[in-house]
C-alpha cells in the first residue's frame, strides 16, 4: 500500500511539473507580429492658407417699402420670383391722383396758350413786356405742378430697384399701407459677398485678388470658390480684427444672405511640408505622436513611438512640423492596439501621398 501510494503521488507530481514546464515554454515564445498598414511620410507643396469664419450677404439687398400712403390696388409678383431692375411689383390706388394730374395738365395747356398769345402781342408791340413775363412765369409754374403731380403718381407704382430674387410677400390686396410699410425683401444673389474677419497680425497674409474657398452647413461636402474683393480701411479698435470682403459665384442660388461660412483664404506662396494620413496621428493631451516602423534587432520590423509637432490639416492629411523625416514609414491606423518596440508585419502600404498639393 505504501509503495502504491508513493508511485501515485510521484506520477501526479511528475505530470504537474510537465505542465508547468510547457506553460513556461509557451510564455517564453514571442507573440506573433501585429499586422499593420503602413504610410510613407511624403513631401508636398501646400499653398499657404488662412482659416476664418464669416457670414454671407447680398451684393444688393433691401426691403422694399412705399413712399406714399395708399390702398394696394394690384400685386404683380409672386414670392420667390426673379425680377429685373424696373419690374413692376405693386401698385396703389391712384384714381384721385390721376384726376388731379388731368386738372393740372389742362391748366398747363391754358398757360401755354396764354404764353403764346402774349408772345405774338409783344412782337406786335400790342402787349407790355411785363404781361409777357407774367405769362411765361405762369407757364413754368404750371409745368412744375404737372411734374410734381406726375412724380406723386409714379410713386404709386413700386418697382424693383435692381435685378434679383424677391422674398415672401408681406402685404395683401386691398390693404392700406402707411408710409414705409415693408412690402417684400429683394436681394441680388449672384454673385454674393462673404464678409469675414482676421486678427490684425494676419493682415500681411491677405491681399485683394487672393483665392478663397467657402463652405456652409447647408452644403457640407461642397466648396464655393471666389476671390477677395476689398479690405476694410481700418482695424476694429475693440476687437483688433480686420474685416475682409470676398465675392463668390452663386449661379444656383444655393448660398443665401445671413448664412454662417467657414472661409479659407489662400496665398500665392507655397510651402514644402511633410505629411502623413490623419489616422496616423494619435492626439494626446501630453503631446501628439506616431508609431514609426523600423527594422528590429532580431530581424523583422518593430514600431517605435515618436512625438511629433503637427500643423495644418488638408484633405485627410496632416502637416508634420517636426518629429519625422521624408520617406519614413509610419503606422497608418490602429494605433491603440500597439505598444512601443512591438514587432509588426506590414500587410499593405499607403503610398499614394493623398493631399492637395496646389
Amino acid at each position: 500500500m505504501a509503495v502504491a501510494l508513493l508511485l501515485l503521488l510521484g506520477g501526479l507530481f511528475g505530470w504537474k511539473m510537465l505542465q508547468i514546464k510547457q506553460q513556461q515554454a509557451a510564455m517564453s515564445q514571442q507573440p506573433p507580429p501585429a499586422q499593420v498598414e503602413a504610410a510613407v511620410v511624403t513631401s508636398e507643396r501646400w499653398q499657404r492658407s488662412l482659416q476664418a469664419i464669416g457670414s454671407l450677404r447680398a451684393v444688393n439687398g433691401v426691403r422694399v417699402a412705399n413712399e406714399i400712403a395708399g390702398v394696394v390696388d394690384a400685386i404683380q409678383f409672386e414670392s420667390g420670383q426673379s425680377v429685373e431692375a424696373g419690374d413692376l411689383l405693386l401698385t396703389l390706388d391712384s384714381e384721385t391722383d390721376q384726376a388731379a394730374l388731368d386738372t393740372l395738365q389742362a391748366e398747363q395747356r391754358l398757360a401755354e396758350q396764354q404764353y403764346q398769345r402774349f408772345a405774338d402781342l409783344v412782337k406786335q408791340r400790342a402787349a407790355s413786356q411785363a404781361d409777357f413775363d407774367e405769362a411765361r412765369a405762369n407757364l413754368d409754374a404750371a409745368k412744375a405742378r404737372v411734374h410734381e403731380q406726375q412724380a406723386i403718381l409714379d410713386k404709386k407704382s413700386i418697382r424693383a430697384p435692381f435685378a434679383g430674387v424677391v422674398g415672401l410677400r408681406l402685404v395683401d390686396l386691398g390693404q392700406f399701407l402707411q408710409v414705409g410699410t415693408p412690402i417684400v425683401e429683394i436681394g441680388m444673389l449672384n454673385p454674393i459677398y462673404v464678409d469675414f474677419t482676421i486678427p490684425e497680425r494676419d493682415l500681411p497674409l491677405v491681399a485683394v485678388g487672393d483665392l478663397v474657398e467657402v463652405s456652409v452647413a447647408a452644403q457640407p461636402d461642397r466648396a464655393f470658390s471666389g476671390s477677395i474683393l476689398a479690405l476694410e480701411t481700418s482695424v476694429n479698435a475693440e476687437s483688433r480684427t480686420m474685416l475682409i470682403r470676398a465675392q463668390l459665384g452663386n449661379p444656383d442660388l444655393i448660398l443665401r444672405p445671413g448664412m454662417f461660412a467657414n472661409v479659407t483664404a489662400y496665398q500665392s506662396r507655397f510651402d514644402e511640408v511633410l505629411t502623413v494620413p490623419r489616422t496616423a496621428i494619435s492626439y494626446n493631451t501630453y503631446g501628439d505622436f506616431v508609431f514609426v516602423i523600423e527594422p528590429g534587432n532580431q530581424g523583422g520590423n518593430v514600431v517605435r513611438r515618436r512625438s511629433v509637432s503637427t500643423g495644418a490639416v488638408r484633405d485627410g492629411r496632416v502637416a508634420i512640423v517636426s518629429g519625422v523625416q521624408e520617406g519614413e514609414q509610419v503606422v497608418a491606423a490602429g494605433l491603440l492596439r500597439l505598444r512601443n518596440e512591438q514587432a509588426v508585419q506590414i500587410v499593405s502600404d499607403d503610398n499614394a501621398g493623398g493631399g492637395a498639393s496646389d
